[in-house]
């Protein structure tokens, strides 16, 4: 299973599950992060967290813990 933390910089990805439960996984959704949704990873800081994505035109970013839970597949 690939998951977003895995991902490399300059690399779109299309989001295949969400994995969690409850707030964080809701809190995840929330943020436009859905099945399907393609995601471009624009930085990783220096240590891994966080993580600096493009989604659904907007910059975001992700601690690695949230990172894990979202499934990805390569396009």
């Amino acid at each position: 299973m690939n998951t977003l933390r895995q991902a490399k910089v300059g690399q779109t990805v299309t989001v295949v599950k969400l994995h969690g439960e409850g707030a964080v996984k809701r809190r995840i959704m929330d943020m436009g992060i859905t099945k399907g949704v393609p995601i471009y990873i624009r930085k990783v800081a220096p240590l891994g967290d966080p993580v600096e994505v493009t989604v659904r035109g907007y910059e975001l970013s992700l601690r690695k813990a949230d990172a894990e839970m979202i499934e990805i597949s390569e396009e």
